[in-house]
């Protein structure tokens, strides 16, 4: 399997991500289910305008943020750290995103906040399972 396959069959298997937005001197961090499209090397997620966040990353949509597990060994750590955009999706896009959102999570139904899209621009993946500081690296060219 490659690096890249390990990678992203990791993101896939996860689904919570953390967020960091910033705008001046102002930042807030949260917690986000997500989709992943690997097609795209994006991540969908659902969050309202109104949000600490969302007021963010309307102002300033570059981002930051992680997913990782809970091991209790360091030998078993496996994470990532990631930069991109954020933008709101609309039309097609957005409708794409919002079914895939919903057949991940069913309770989605019956929200109607807005979809999100974060397209990556690097990601890097920490997995000492295979091998202790072993580094993925993905960025877009």
């Amino acid at each position: 399997m490659s690096d890249l396959s390990h990678l992203i069959r990791y993101v896939k298997k996860q689904h919570v991500l953390s967020l960091c937005a910033t705008s001046g001197d102002e930042s807030w961090c949260a917690n986000c289910f997500y989709v992943f499209d690997e097609t795209s090397m994006a991540f969908w997620l659902m969050t309202e305008l109104e949000t600490r966040h969302g007021q963010l990353m309307q102002m300033n949509p570059r981002i930051a943020g992680t997913i990782n597990g809970q091991p209790k060994s360091v030998l078993l750590i496996k994470g990532v750290q990631y930069r991109g955009q954020i933008t709101q999706l609309s039309g097609e896009r957005e409708a794409i995103a919002r079914r895939a959102y919903q057949k991940r999570f069913p309770v989605a139904k019956k929200v109607t906040a807005p979809l999100w899209e974060i397209t990556l621009d690097e990601v890097k993946m920490t997995d000492n399972a295979l091998g202790f500081g072993k580094k993925i690296i993905w960025t877009r060219s």
